[in-house]
């Protein structure tokens, strides 16, 4: 019997709940409803659990009010995708009700349980149950009743997992696309395996490793160092190039598809947006005057830009060189600006793109490693910056975005970009002389009228929204819906693609992944432009991993 519970134990159960989840994370990982290679809540769970443990691990404290905000601080800020913020709040609220005491006995224990409840469903906007949350609540409301029948902690403590173990069973009953796929939900297994370990330590059980310890600073670049990927030399068009032209009246007739064909011949990474008003273009290019010239036959120029990106190349190659003289260990800091724009990417190529398009910071991560909340805030508060933009890319990276806004002290934001191609279409729209505020609202409507698919293989058998899927198949999702499932992969985007485009379609964009075929893209794109005579393509190598192509289409 455990009738209170010291400091020492406290952080022993702590620990113990880290590593059962840790030995158990691809088990989790495994339980994603979409059979897609980055399913990753077990990954994100274990990270988030294990930067609270390491916090844990270095606070010497005997007081559990003390271990309690360390321990919540270190979920705060190691958190990672959703599953990880919602595990980090509901520690928050376990961890706050604990504040004042040194010790615990079965009633506060009890009362901390539903108190994390409280805080978790309060951090979300729109809580869906049959997942983390429900386990989270029926756990909390096993923990009420039972207190009031024991005051031995390790009796309370086995009720509340064998009620957690119910709920986790009964998640498909409450979540339709958990039955339909077999599976349990992998944030509320995340979960339960936490509250297993913690029951572990009250027995005085250990629970020994049964993995390599993950390396964090490996799996998450805190910054695109591009200038590693290519020589100054190798820069074929030097200069990033912007203009915004205000047609008029007495000027040349604007066709769009023409105007695009004209402007492709002065470069490459050629981006282009236009209304009844304006124009917006985006290129890459060795004679900016050129652009600018041909512009000007359509109105008036009133936003000019140019950027030399070999002399860009130059100062970040010198800059590096620099603090490796001083100290091979140091990275270099992000660059200091009065608005920080940071995005989140997932493959040199759409890197790059990222950098030339205005973005001050791009963060590495993206569909295959989601990064932390810490991640976000070290790069705004190292920026210096007085406001922020943060484009995530991923609905996955949304909430750690949100939650990094509420700790940095600059004013920022969360533009809620879902995908790659909505991020750069976002980012295409961002003014710098523009407030916050206005560059917020206008970033939001762009990313609105963005449809994004994406090409990845499957992983397991299932079958999902009555699609039956074969491991190694190539599926074409919508958003974060799959559409279809083919063995052949020019199929795939064939059936995807005649799902995107409709008769108000004008534009394809298509990025190109690391695992891409080049025989299989020319084949790609003969399809577009025979099937498709109206649609203006664009294409981007990206470089992304898992997903051989992603389409955007406007």
């Amino acid at each position: 019997m455990v009738s209170e519970i010291n400091g020492k134990l406290f952080a022993e159960m702590i620990i113990q709940g880290a590593q059962n989840l840790s030995n158990h994370a691809d088990l989790v990982d495994s339980l994603n409803v979409y059979p897609v290679p980055d399913g990753d809540t077990g990954t994100n769970m274990n990270l988030t659990m294990t930067s609270g443990r390491e916090a844990i691990e270095n606070n010497l404290s005997q007081h559990i009010g003390e271990l309690g905000k360390t321990f919540s601080k270190g979920l705060l800020m190691g958190a990672r995708g959703n599953s990880g913020v919602i595990l980090s709040q509901i520690f928050r609220g376990f961890s706050q009700q604990l504040e004042e005491v040194e010790r615990i006995n079965a009633q506060q224990l009890a009362e901390s349980f539903q108190a994390g409840v409280d805080t978790a469903y309060k951090a979300i906007l729109k809580p869906v149950e049959g997942t983390i949350l429900t386990v989270a609540r029926d756990a909390g409301t096993a923990a009420q009743e039972k207190v009031k029948e024991t005051t031995d902690c390790i009796e309370l403590l086995t009720y509340i997992v064998e009620e957690a173990e119910k709920s986790l069973e009964n998640t498909p009953n409450l979540l339709p696309v958990l039955k339909e796929v077999g599976v349990v939900d992998s944030g509320g297994k995340g979960l339960v395996l936490v509250y297993q370990g913690f029951l572990s330590a009250l027995k005085g059980e250990t629970i020994d490793s049964q993995v390599p310890k993950l390396d964090k600073d490996t799996l998450v670049n805190e910054a695109h160092d591009f200038h590693g990927v290519i020589n100054t030399e190798d820069i074929e068009f030097g200069y990033c190039t912007e203009m915004m032209v205000r047609f008029g009246k007495e000027k040349k007739e604007f066709d769009e598809q023409t105007f695009r064909n004209d402007m492709s011949e002065f470069g490459d990474s050629l981006l282009v947006i236009n209304d009844d008003e304006i124009v917006k273009v985006h290129v890459h290019t060795e004679k900016p005057g050129n652009v600018f010239n041909y512009g000007q036959q359509y109105g008036e120029l009133i936003k000019l830009k140019v950027e030399n990106m070999r002399e860009q190349h130059r100062e970040v190659v010198k800059k590096e060189q620099n603090n490796n003289e001083t100290s091979n260990t140091q990275p270099t800091l992000p660059t200091e600006v009065e608005t920080a724009v940071i995005t989140i990417s997932m493959g040199d190529g759409i890197s790059e793109l990222f950098k030339s398009m205005g973005a001050t910071h791009v963060i590495s991560g993206g569909q295959t490693m989601n990064p932390s909340t810490e991640d976000i805030v070290k790069v705004i508060e190292e920026s210096k910056c007085k406001r922020a933009i943060i484009l995530p890319n991923n609905k996955n990276i949304m909430m750690a975005s949100e939650q990094a806004t509420n700790i940095v002290d600059a004013e920022a934001i969360v533009v809620p970009s879902k995908s790659i191609p909505q991020g750069i279409a976002a980012l295409f729209n961002f003014d710098e002389s523009d407030s916050l505020k206005d560059n917020q609202d206008r970033m939001n409507e762009t990313i609105g009228v963005v449809s994004s698919g994406a090409i990845t293989y499957a992983v397991r058998d299932t079958k999902i929204d009555g699609i039956e899927i074969k491991k190694d198949e190539f599926m074409g999702l919508i958003e974060d819906k799959i559409v279809t499932s083919n063995s052949v992969l020019i199929d795939a985007v064939q059936s995807l693609l005649s799902a995107m485009i409709n008769d108000e379609s004008e534009i394809v964009t298509m990025i190109i992944g690391s695992e891409a075929n080049e025989s299989e893209t020319d084949a790609i794109v003969s399809w577009i432009e025979s099937t498709f005579e109206d649609i203006e393509l664009d294409t981007h190598q990206g470089d992304q991993p898992v997903y051989p192509y992603l389409f955007s289409v406007e």
